[in-house]
């Protein structure tokens, strides 16, 4: 009897506990009050539940495990504000699937979660790699469009006609029921890696972005979406449709209701993803050595870029004009930076880890992507809770 009791007691100590809503393995779903008393001498059952849930998305070839040293920190810094859910549904080969496929799982994973968790009335994503456009897809079938209440109606709906004259995304609606309040992407190609210099490990070479291109089978469907090469009865390629409201999916109207949107970066180092394409800017447009600052608290975070909304006369039926790849990227570029992105440039340049920044920007694993943790406390420290 002694023995059982102290299994109990060990299992009600267990911080990491899986998502029982769930139904595919892999996922997990951690939170200060699933874990009962701390040993700090609060009583059972005093801790409230959080309200605020943190959606993790794992990239290419990646699993749920990718964000645990995310996870475990927004919990220990902020125990009482969230809960993070790090999905497995998109896991090791599966995300070969498509992004289109992967964003069906996630928003059917998302909607179990919330309802496992009727507390719930904030929601925030996280998104490494590929995880980025799974995000974006997943919250375009999630998004729930929400009119104005007659008291706010005045002020808001002018902004939103005058915004619709411009074609100008609106900011108002709910992502699976709940307030959407972050939106994060680390080294995520919202661009793709079709256009020349967005995948470093080829050098720039036009002859191995070729053949890179002719090869991209080899991801499956993830392949033919990041190079752009999914054109078929005459619809645009996936991503060129995820920067508009296109057909039933609101893909930029649910992006303009989080209440804030981040871009990390890697200046160098990120052999997979260029740093225009995660970065969601021109050449011109990335921040020059001389303008890099120096943080000790957040040694690898080299220039901060305030959001800030470009005011561009877009229309939706140019992603059906976009023929050649320089094209297709200006329409991309265009239309996402229609609302404000906060940008947050990182450099591993002088890290023994330089090597691996792509995974080290989200601390992968620890034993291998450590130098990455200021980057981590950077994103927590300045999440909207």
């Amino acid at each position: 009897m002694a023995q059982g009791e102290g299994g109990e007691r060990r299992r009600g100590r267990r911080r990491w506990l899986p998502a029982a809503c769930i139904p595919r393995p892999g996922c997990f779903t951690v939170s200060a009050a699933d874990e009962g008393p701390s040993g700090s001498g609060a009583e059972e059952g005093s801790r409230l539940a959080p309200t605020h849930l943190v959606v993790t998305v794992n990239g290419i070839v990646g699993s749920a495990d990718d964000w645990f040293y995310a996870a475990k920190h927004f919990i220990k810094i902020h125990p009482e504000d969230v809960v993070v859910h790090c999905s497995g549904c998109n896991s090791a080969t599966r995300t070969f699937h498509g992004v289109d496929v992967m964003g069906r799982r996630l928003a059917d994973e998302v909607i179990s979660v919330v309802k496992c968790r009727p507390e719930l009335k904030k929601i925030s994503f996280v998104a490494h790699s590929l995880g980025g456009l799974i995000a974006r897809y997943a919250i375009a079938l999630l998004y729930e469009n929400e009119t104005a209440t007659q008291t706010d109606c005045n002020e808001e709906c002018e902004k939103d006609v005058n915004d619709a004259r411009r074609n100008q995304p609106t900011g108002r609606g709910k992502i699976a029921g709940l307030e959407p309040m972050n939106f994060i992407t680390f080294a995520t190609p919202h661009l793709g890696t079709r256009s020349h210099k967005q995948m470093p490990l080829l050098r720039g070479s036009y002859r191995l972005e070729k053949m890179a291109f002719r090869m991209s089978w080899l991801a499956g469907r993830s392949g033919k979406h990041l190079f752009l090469k999914d054109i078929e009865e005459e619809k645009p390629p996936l991503l060129l449709q995820m920067v508009t409201d296109y057909g039933d999916l609101h893909f930029i109207s649910a992006l303009c209701s989080f209440k804030r949107r981040v871009a990390y970066s890697n200046v160098c180092g990120d052999f997979i993803v260029g740093w225009r394409t995660s970065s969601i800017r021109r050449q011109h447009e990335l921040p020059k050595k001389q303008d890099f600052v120096h943080d000790g608290k957040y040694p690898h975070v080299v220039y901060v870029e305030k959001p800030k909304a470009q005011d561009v006369d877009f229309s939706d039926a140019v992603i059906y004009q976009a023929k050649t790849t320089s094209e297709m990227e200006e329409v991309m570029l265009k239309s996402l930076n229609r609302i404000p992105w906060e940008r947050v440039d990182v450099s591993f340049k002088k890290s023994r880890q330089r090597f691996f920044a792509h995974s080290t920007i989200q601390v992968k694993t620890y034993f291998l992507n450590s130098d990455g943790a200021d980057v981590i406390f950077h994103m927590i420290d300045h999440f909207i809770y």
